[in-house]
């Protein structure tokens, strides 16, 4: 049986500020960099429009799901493999963001988020879940190798084993 359930997941009401391409995988700079480019955004692009709605984030061990408030529409969806960085704006505590790597194109999003409550909360459980996730992976990879070299052993024992017949059938013939 395993230790953590694979279908629990926790939900935050926040505020979406938007998603930014970013050139890079992590760094605080990232989220700072993002944050100033939402302020600056050309007004009429999709991404404005989106931002600052109510939304659901929705996290489990698999990922996060960024949901529409009334609607219930998925917004987005990041796997938490593909995460790469999570934090808290140090100048603006109420903000705080992830980065992801977009799972079809080798490019980078930064999402950000609002909330007078939870910022640390969300960034501490995403931080959490993250390492959970990759320590479940680990111990996946770690059994999938032991059962690799169990069947590898196998295969040596039946050869020495078939070896061992053919030199006893050579013996009782004589």
């Amino acid at each position: 049986m395993n230790d953590v359930e694979d279908d629990v997941e926790i939900s935050f009401p926040v505020k979406f500020l938007g998603r930014v391409e970013v050139v890079r995988p992590d760094g605080i700079q990232i989220l700072e960099e993002a944050a100033q480019n939402l302020k600056t955004s050309d007004e009429f692009s999709s991404e404005k429009a989106a931002k600052k709605s109510k939304v659901h984030l929705f996290l489990s061990l698999s990922g996060i799901d960024i949901l529409e408030n009334k609607t219930k529409f998925l917004l987005y969806s990041c796997n938490l493999s593909t995460i790469s960085f999570c934090a808290v704006h140090p100048s603006s505590p109420k903000v705080f963001g992830f980065v992801a790597k977009h799972p079809a194109a080798d490019t980078y999003h930064c999402y950000l988020f609002q909330s007078a409550k939870f910022s640390h909360v969300l960034v501490s459980v995403i931080g959490d879940a993250f390492r959970v996730s990759k320590k479940e992976e680990t111990h996946r990879v770690g059994r999938d190798i032991k059962v690799e070299a169990l069947q590898h052993k196998n295969k040596m024992l039946q050869r020495e084993n078939d070896k061992l017949k053919r030199r006893l059938a050579g013996e009782t013939d004589d």
